[in-house]
């Protein structure tokens, strides 16, 4: 279950996001960037240097800074991440 404290540590595709003006579903991941489908197109939004609100499952939203999205989905979810 995806919950704000494990939130980077999850599979992100699937989810609904804001950013930058834009809103949509993320269709795939990759280091540095994200994959969202909005308006029937895909937009591709690098991780650095946004800020991203997510709306989980349970239709709560977090805001988290994309530096700390920024690596391998793989990897993120292995490694130890700062308190955000």
């Amino acid at each position: 279950m995806i919950t704000p404290q494990n939130l980077v540590r999850h599979e992100l595709i699937g989810l609904r996001v804001h950013v930058a003006a834009m809103h949509g579903q993320i269709v795939d991941e990759t280091r540095n960037t994200l994959v969202i489908e909005a308006g029937g197109r895909e937009k591709i939004i690098p991780k650095d240097g946004h800020r991203f609100t997510f709306t989980l499952p349970s239709g709560e939203r977090i805001a988290v800074d994309g530096t700390v999205l920024v690596g391998r989905p793989e990897d993120r979810i292995k490694k130890k991440l700062p308190a955000w």
